[in-house]
């Protein structure tokens, strides 16, 4: 579950990472890409600094869907599998952001005592 925990976000940081160089947003590339190191840091502000990262990101994705989505339906183009992809890229990366929160829990807790992953 942890391998889950870390590979989901490093996929959407990656995916995002993509999506800037191919805008042309290069500084917006590489910050994505640099924020990949966090995931191996064990620490509160790491973990919230990708939190917000990945909430950025998806709502990225969503206005990157109603831009294209618009465009298409102005030149009555099909956008409904469009709109079902940058859906489910936005909700990915988002579940990506939630899959961190037991993470920085855990980190929270008092010496000794066990936080449930569940």
């Amino acid at each position: 579950m942890n391998f889950i925990r870390v590979l989901c976000p490093a996929l959407a940081l990656l995916l995002l990472t993509a999506h800037f160089y191919r805008l042309g947003a290069l500084p917006l590339a590489a910050l994505s890409l640099a924020l990949l190191p966090l995931l191996a840091l064990p620490h509160v502000w790491a973990v919230r600094t990708l939190q917000l990262a990945l909430v950025l990101g998806g709502m990225e994705w969503l206005r990157t869907l109603a831009a294209l989505a618009a465009q298409r339906m102005t030149f009555g183009q099909p956008y409904l599998r469009l709109t079902a992809i940058l859906v489910a890229v936005a909700a990915f990366t988002l579940l990506s952001a939630w899959l961190l929160q037991p993470r920085a829990a855990r980190l929270r807790a008092p010496a000794g005592h066990a936080v449930s992953e569940s």
